[in-house]
């Protein structure tokens, strides 16, 4: 499997190109063994035949240039001998010069036979010189797509188009969210040393005029603020320039967990206040013939006395005036200026606005969330004393029509219908698939059988089986911290992940950013449980739920809010060699360990940006390597035995991510597989994670490449699944 860091702009978002030090997995894991149904054939397991195949193929190109040129030059495969051959055509002299004739329909044939593709036949025509050159070039890039060395794949030119609009602001959010928990680890960091009395060191990053870190009380300056800054300073905003109307990629209904986030994209351009406008900078350009300021959003978040908010109808308090403590009381009068003023001429102009609600929320850290519901056009505006007795500006807003529906309803927030019970599930099939193993049940729930089913032909274990021929090491000595890790510097396990925790405590423990692997504390450190460097070791602690599709088998959601960075479970099954499932051809359920491959980016996988950690793994280039670039030693097979993991799909546009990690000892062949969370994901929304297949890289026992249709839905979906 080959998934995408989730917080960096150039490797956030999982896509067709897919890598990043994660194990393959097979196709229709989110569907029972019997019930793997794709477009009315039965889903069948192929891995062990493709990598095989790959595994030919490799040694096919290496002896191809130690061939002789036969049946009279119809296969010429040797890049030297296609330059070669024109060099001859020029030195032939005379008048009469022979044609080279390229049919662009041959680069690419394959002979009918061995498979191999053929370079282009040479005519006896002459051609001019200047054509040389040119063909040369034709007949040598041939010659590499012939050899595999040519990185561009026909099969795979769809996945090279540009990103979409939704794909960018996923990114960028992304990119704020790892800023962020960079920060707060700062910020965790910073209490736990006065905790201990230590004296707190300065940012090395700090710049004269920055906010101080640290203000006259004590408190530091918030993580979220501190990431807008950062991407700021960067130019990592999205939209930094102000626009009217709808942004690209941001639909109405569209959840951000704080203005923080607002900020980041370019959707509204300040934290605090209500207004976001453009200024008297805008004159020029497209907006010369407007009027300046002009608002472009409000955000109606309850911070005033004497809004009113009725949906489509809304009358907005101005800005200013009101008391910052947070009692909402206006304290002296508002001055019709700034965002009032801009406001106000969007009354004169026709100019409609994007109105983001703000609700209590007690998912996101900064104890909101902010939904987009829209434009609305702001109708009137006028002056009057408000409750409390201060001159206070109003607008009328009214949406617009033709817009999707409200997804909020006035200031009431709905995360969901979220059952509170089993009794009020629709569809239940079964209360838990875990038979109480997990300390949170595991609702199935099936609205679309006729009678429904619950999941069969496998049985739920919420720890990882190992086969009888294999035992796993425990040579990871551990750290001599006590109670919990906290000091970096000191502690032996944070040393192998670069001189730093992967984690943040926050939020029960979020991983910062995806990395080639996780070094946990284990069995022999002195910390316990609780301990920053163990949040994968814990468990299921989100409410989830397996439920039927009409198209693609079982998935999974969850009823809660997942943060980004925060697990959710381990891919569970029976630990095995690779090498003993070749009998098996239905088994929709193996997922490859590769984490060495991707390390070392074999097989077309893009590994992630290197970690400080991996000079500590001895001879790791050296590690049965004829093995390794065929196909990985270990695998988990969920076919018989699994946990809740083997029910989620693959989507084209995953809100999870594979993150190898290691704890009780350090041979990364055997690491754990563990799902993360990509993004913050909202109660309900299906949980799936990038099966990372190449498009044509999976081929049946004739040889012939197979395809499966990709069901996922993803705006920039690759329509297939390989």
């Amino acid at each position: 499997m080959v998934v995408q860091s989730p917080h960096s702009v150039e490797s956030s978002v999982p896509t067709a190109k897919t890598g990043n030090g994660t194990p393959k997995i097979q196709p229709g894991k989110g569907l029972p063994a019997k019930d793997n149904v794709s477009g009315g054939q039965r889903r069948t397991s192929a891995r062990l035949q493709a990598a095989k195949q790959r595994a030919e193929k490799v040694l096919l190109s290496k002896r191809r240039v130690e061939r002789l040129d036969e049946d009279g030059g119809q296969r010429a495969e040797k890049e030297l001998l296609s330059k070669r051959r024109v060099e001859r055509l020029d030195e032939d002299g005379g008048s009469s010069r022979k044609k080279i004739a390229v049919d662009a329909g041959n680069v690419n044939s394959k002979h009918p036979q061995s498979g191999i593709h053929q370079l282009p036949e040479i005519s006896s025509d002459r051609t001019e010189p200047k054509m040389n050159e040119k063909v040369a070039k034709m007949v040598e890039r041939a010659a590499k797509i012939s050899e595999g060395l040519d990185g561009t794949n026909a099969a795979n030119a769809p996945n090279i188009a540009e990103k979409s609009a939704h794909i960018k602001v996923k990114e960028t959010i992304r990119l704020f969210n790892k800023h962020y928990l960079h920060l707060v680890q700062e910020e965790e960091k910073r209490c736990a040393a006065v905790k201990v009395g230590k004296k707190v060191p300065k940012s090395r990053n700090a710049k004269k005029g920055d906010v101080p870190e640290v203000d006259g009380k004590g408190k530091a300056k918030r993580p979220d603020l501190k990431a807008i800054s950062k991407m700021m300073e960067n130019n990592e905003v999205l939209y930094p320039e102000k626009r009217i109307g709808n942004l690209p990629g941001i639909d109405v209904g569209h959840r951000f967990y704080s203005r923080a986030e607002m900020v980041a994209v370019g959707f509204h351009s300040h934290w605090l206040n209500g207004i976001d406008y453009m200024g008297q900078s805008y004159r020029k350009g497209e907006y010369e013939h407007y009027i300046f300021p002009l608002a472009v959003a409000i955000v109606l978040s309850g911070m005033y006395e004497d809004d009113l908010d009725n949906a489509e109808d809304v009358v907005y308090t101005g800005q200013g005036g009101h008391d910052l403590t947070g009692n909402k009381r206006q304290i002296r009068d508002q001055v019709l200026e700034r965002g009032n003023l801009a406001l106000k001429n969007c009354v004169d102009l026709g100019v409609a606005v994007r109105v983001i609600r703000g609700h209590e929320s007690t998912s996101s850290y900064s104890g909101k969330v902010y939904t987009y519901d829209g434009l609305y056009k702001v109708v009137q505006y006028w002056a009057e004393k408000g409750i409390s007795g201060f001159t206070v500006f109003k607008y009328r807003l009214r949406r617009l029509e033709g817009q999707p529906t409200l997804t909020t309803s006035q200031v009431q927030f709905t995360h969901g219908r979220v059952p509170k019970s089993p009794s009020e599930i629709r569809g239940l099939v079964c209360e838990d698939i875990s038979g109480g193993q997990e300390d949170v049940p595991i609702p199935a729930t099936n609205l679309v059988d006729d009678p429904p089913v619950a999941p069969t032909g496998f049985a739920y274990c919420k720890s990882m089986k190992v086969a009888r021929n294999i035992k796993l090491p425990d040579n990871a000595a551990g750290c001599d911290c006590k109670g919990v890790c906290w000091d970096p510097k000191t502690c032996a396990c944070a040393k192998l992940n670069g001189s730093d925790f992967p984690y943040v405590q926050r939020d029960g423990g979020r991983l910062i950013e995806a990395k080639h692997l996780v070094f946990e504390c284990g069995p022999k450190c002195g910390c316990g449980p609780s301990c920053v460097n163990r949040a994968s070791q814990r468990g299921l602690k989100y409410r989830l739920e397996v439920f039927r599709t009409p198209r693609k088998g079982w998935a999974v959601r969850s009823w809660d809010f997942i943060p980004a960075g925060a697990p959710v479970c381990e891919y569970i099954g029976v630990l095995t060699r690779t090498e003993e499932l070749d009998n098996v051809s239905e088994n929709n359920y193996i997922f490859d360990i590769d984490c060495l491959q991707t390390m070392r980016g074999l097989g077309g996988r893009e590994a992630r940006q290197q970690d400080a950690s991996l000079p500590v793994i001895e001879n790791m280039h050296k590690i049965d390597e004829q093995r390794s670039e065929s196909v990985p030693e270990f695998c988990v097979d969920a076919g018989a035995i699994g946990n809740v993991a083997r029910f989620i799909n693959h989507s084209c546009e995953p809100n999870l991510f594979i993150q190898c990690v290691l704890s009780v000892h350090q041979d990364i062949k055997l690491a754990r597989v563990m799902l993360f969370a990509a993004d913050n994901i909202p109660p309900l929304q299906e949980l799936t994670y990038d099966y990372g297949y190449a498009l044509d890289s999976v081929h049946g026992p004739d040889g012939e490449v197979k395809r499966m249709p990709c069901y996922c839905g993803a705006e920039d979906c690759r329509k297939r699944l390989f």
